[in-house]
């Protein structure tokens, strides 16, 4: 039971959109209510499950009244989100998901942590990976690379690359969604969305060192069936944002030295281009397209690179060897990250 009056706000309101989660709710429900604080709520919205989700539901906010339903008909995730930030009481929000579970100290660790830092907006923290690491070889791997970046800066310069954070391991200041938005709808990732958004808008985040979260890999996750959240979605959504980036940071704007002259690459970063951003050469490895001139564009070899503060270079190398290879060149050749170039897988 909550050791908070009945007739105060909880200082955390935790969103929780559920739809036919029953074989898994019941644990993130209890993940919540092992707490080490009190202070919370959580703001449980049903989008029309049919699967008992709704029972269950029932039974632990019958148990405890710090759990709240929302019934509401399905219309998909980010109408639940939105629903459930408009409902909750919290100055502080956390996310979590209906097949996830947190740590006890999650929520009174993540609090602290924004008490404490009046200048961040968001806290998130390390996830461990909650699935088959054979079978969701692709999942662990990205879990692993979004635990490497844990400073604003570091968070910052990732987001074009991925996105750098575990949308249910965060917690937020109400107050920044309700100056910079919330969950937008769209053919797009709402989380991936969100953060480019409250990044641009300056928004400081940070992520604890500490996993405060099982990260499931569910066969059901959104991420593995809705088109949303299809790689080339990703690209449509940051390519907007990466051109404005560019406009405030590239000193040599609209003039950038892309680094991948592939078929693909190329495509990727044709909202670029729509943007107005203007590519002077093409970077490859592959001696058979170097000397070569693509739409009027001329490839040239890594060694032919200018030298640093000559010329902004934009990455958009896909994989993950290859990418830490270029920064690990860059870096040598006195390249600093966001200074004078971006990786933008």
């Amino acid at each position: 039971m909550t050791g908070r009056p009945p007739d105060r706000a909880p200082a955390i309101s935790v969103l929780l959109p559920v739809y036919n989660a029953a074989a898994t709710l019941s644990a993130a429900l209890d993940s919540l209510a092992g707490q080490t604080t009190a202070d919370w709520e959580v703001v449980a919205i049903d989008d029309g499950s049919t699967d008992g989700s709704d029972a269950i539901l029932g039974a632990y906010a019958r148990r405890d009244p710090r759990i709240r339903v929302i019934r509401a008909p399905h219309r998909g995730l980010v109408a639940a989100l939105n629903t459930g930030l408009a409902a909750a009481r919290g100055r502080l929000i956390a996310r979590m998901d209906a097949d996830d579970v947190c740590m006890p100290e999650r929520l009174v660790r993540q609090r602290g942590h924004l008490v404490s830092r009046p200048d961040l907006g968001l806290v998130a923290s390390r996830v461990r990976f909650g699935g088959d690491p054979l079978r969701g070889g692709g999942y662990a791997r990205y879990v692993e690379w979004t635990n490497q970046h844990l400073a604003h800066e570091d968070i910052s310069l990732a987001r074009f690359v991925e996105s750098p954070l575990a949308h249910p391991s965060v917690m937020f200041r109400r107050e920044v969604a309700e100056r910079c938005g919330g969950y937008a709808p769209g053919d797009f990732p709402e989380d991936y969305e969100l953060w480019l958004r409250w990044l641009e808008a300056g928004i400081r985040m940070e992520k604890l060192t500490e996993p405060l979260l099982i990260w499931n890999d569910s066969p059901t996750r959104l991420s593995r069936r809705d088109p949303r959240y299809a790689e080339d979605a990703f690209y449509r959504v940051k390519g907007g944002y990466l051109a404005r980036w560019l406009a405030r940071h590239n000193p040599h704007h609209p003039a950038v030295i892309l680094w991948g002259a592939g078929r693909i690459t190329r495509r990727r970063a044709r909202s670029l281009l729509d943007q107005g951003v203007r590519i002077e050469a093409f970077v490859d490895i592959d001696p058979r397209k170097i000397g070569r001139r693509l739409h009027g564009v001329p490839v040239v070899g890594p060694d032919a690179l200018p030298r640093a503060g000559a010329a902004f270079l934009v990455s958009y190398v896909r994989s993950a060897g290859a990418r830490d290879a270029i920064e690990a060149q860059l870096r040598a050749a006195g390249h600093r990250p966001g200074v004078h170039y971006i990786l933008a897988a």
